[in-house]
């Protein structure tokens, strides 16, 4: 006889996810999406080499709604990517692993992301 009583395993969405988890997950997802970025970039250095009609037609696109969407982004996970770095780099000489210093670290690299990408785009 089946047992339809059981307790289901804990599932992801039953737990709240830890910052310091969250900020690993976007590490990830910000060098691969950086790495998409790439391609864009050279896209820019070829229409730049191939002349003034192929770099107004970049700009064309890239000053888009969506393409101005995809620079923002690309810039927020520059900024992510690099001050989670330095986080990292930081961890390597062996300070910030205690829990209480490795939220308030993760937390630094989230709203150091959002205000230099705020301060990159619409400051002067």
């Amino acid at each position: 006889m089946r047992n339809t009583e059981k307790p289901l395993s804990p599932h992801l969405s039953i737990y709240r996810w830890p910052i310091t988890m969250t900020i690993s997950i976007l590490h990830r997802v910000t060098g691969v999406a950086m790495s998409a970025g790439l391609v864009v970039f050279a896209w820019w250095l070829s229409s730049v080499a191939l002349g003034g009609d192929s770099y107004d037609g970049f700009v064309a696109v890239m000053s888009s709604l969506p393409g101005c969407v995809l620079l923002i982004g690309w810039s927020f996970a520059f900024f992510l990517h690099l001050a989670n770095g330095i986080r990292h780099l930081v961890w390597d000489f062996g300070h910030g692993f205690e829990k209480r210093q490795a939220d308030a670290s993760a937390w630094f690299v989230v709203l150091f992301a959002i205000a230099a990408t705020a301060a990159f785009w619409w400051l002067p």
